[in-house]
């Protein structure tokens, strides 16, 4: 069933209000004669009410003060001794007063009421208004956030293809290669005496390249074990997780001289073993590029600490990089220096943005053209933050 909505009569011109004061007063007046003539006394009273009330509520202010002039005329001049005279004898003056007195207060009752019913109203539909506004804002948002799942579902299901696809393809090749390894190194072993400097160093550029393939397809099956491995966050001494990041890369170094440079830093909430790695791929590309200067210098520390959150940071005196090409530091695959210059996959920077990302943080990095680098990463401090 449709439901009924109370509407207000519409406001009348000031030629239709004034036209009706005229109507309205002139029916009481000839109702209450009429009534006279029957023998009901007492209506005239009840009958300008009335019309000064019904005036005011159609009509407006204007009008409801011309039919109260008319209605006070026209009770004085018709019921009002002595008649058909605007003439008020002292003896009928308060009852004259009254009667004005009364239907002022009607007229205004009514223009009162008019007045809150309109607000009233117009409240209503201002909030029918922002009701269906809200309505209509909550449905984009809804209609919005399904679309939004369903594209984070696809991306989702299309990240797990990639993942499965990097697993995969990296396990199908350790097959081959390792043939391609194991036969090459048979040749060199078996056949060295017949081979000249030439077939040497090709046998050595194969087992070379299939080193490095090697690292490769381990890089990049750690770079697709961090996506799927679930994390094991707990408080963990990031001081401990570096000076172990520290050791194992300085095995790799010895024989050079680097000035380790390590300040104090938190206990986080995070996954030790992620944030390791993340650790040593930073530590060890720091001393990878400062394998040019005669004496390295490695700083790591905290470039800001808050209640919640600290961004600890890993500097270089190194080769740099120029700035132009920052947005491709941590692509996979992505490289800035030629292999011959400095070893790597390009694979170590991609995995560590993909663990501080999964730890809710983020990584950049700066740094001038053999003026060294500096990399940051943003990590939580509790489990709350």
């Amino acid at each position: 069933m449709a439901q009924w909505t109370p509407q207000l009569p519409k406001p009348l011109t000031p030629i239709q209000g004034y036209g009706l004061a005229v109507v309205a007063v002139g029916a009481a007046c000839g109702l209450a004669l009429l009534m006279g003539r029957l023998h009901f006394d007492g209506m005239q009273v009840p009958l300008f009410l009335f019309a000064a009330a019904v005036t005011s509520w159609y009509a407006g202010t204007g009008a409801s003060l011309v039919a109260l002039v008319l209605c006070c005329l026209s009770f004085d001049y018709f019921f009002v001794q002595p008649l058909y005279t605007l003439d008020i004898t002292r003896h009928d003056l308060p009852y004259f007063i009254s009667f004005a007195a009364f239907a002022l207060l009607v007229s205004w009752f009514a223009s009162v009421r008019r007045r809150v019913e309109q607000d009233l109203l117009q409240s209503r539909d201002e909030l029918i208004r922002e009701v269906a506004e809200r309505k209509r804002r909550e449905e984009e948002i809804r209609t919005l956030n399904e679309e939004l799942a369903k594209r984070g579902t696809d991306l989702e299901a299309i990240n797990k293809e990639l993942e499965a696809f990097a697993y995969s393809i990296s396990h199908d090749l350790r097959a081959p290669l390792r043939h391609m390894s194991g036969f090459a190194q048979l040749l060199q072993k078996n056949a060295a005496s017949v081979l000249n400097d030439k077939g040497q160093r090709y046998l050595g550029m194969i087992l070379e390249s299939a080193k490095r393939m090697g690292n490769l397809i381990d890089d990049l099956l750690a770079f697709s074990r961090i996506g799927r491995t679930e994390t094991h966050k707990k408080m963990v001494s990031l001081d401990q997780l570096v000076q172990e990041a520290v050791s194992e890369v300085r095995q790799e170094t010895e024989g050079r001289e680097i000035v380790w440079k390590v300040g104090a830093l938190p206990v986080l909430y995070g996954d030790g073993s992620m944030l390791r790695l993340a650790l040593v791929n930073l530590i060890s590309n720091a001393a990878k590029f400062t394998r040019t200067r005669p004496k390295a210098e490695i700083e790591i520390g905290c470039a800001e600490q808050k209640a919640d959150s600290v961004v600890v940071f890993v500097r270089d005196n190194g080769v740099g990089f120029n700035m132009k090409y920052v947005n491709k530091l941590f692509g996979v695959f992505q490289r800035l220096h030629p292999p011959e210059a400095f070893e790597g996959t390009g694979i170590g920077l991609a995995t560590v943005q993909r663990i501080v990302h999964r730890h809710g943080g983020r990584i950049w990095a700066e740094g001038l053209e053999d003026k060294g680098a500096t990399f940051y990463f943003s990590l939580s401090k509790s489990k709350g933050a």
